[in-house]
């Protein structure tokens, strides 16, 4: 079933197989990066990035970017 949800402030489609916040940064190609997860206001330790993700749910993905 495919979730509409609102990602880093855009409307965004979940594909059926992405269930919880974990499967959502792999499809993403996050998931070997550091990242700080807010969902639905509250941030997310790594360990709760199982929890499912809902219709409508509000995520903001900040990710670290090395330069120079």
């Amino acid at each position: 079933m495919e979730r509409t949800i609102e990602l880093n402030g855009n409307r965004f489609d979940v594909p059926a197989e992405v269930g919880n916040v974990q499967e959502l940064l792999s499809h993403l190609e996050l998931a070997e990066r550091i990242v700080i997860v807010e969902m639905n206001r509250d941030i997310l330790a790594k360990d709760a990035y199982d929890k499912p993700i809902n219709d409508r749910d509000q995520i903001e993905i900040i990710h670290f970017v090395g330069g120079g």
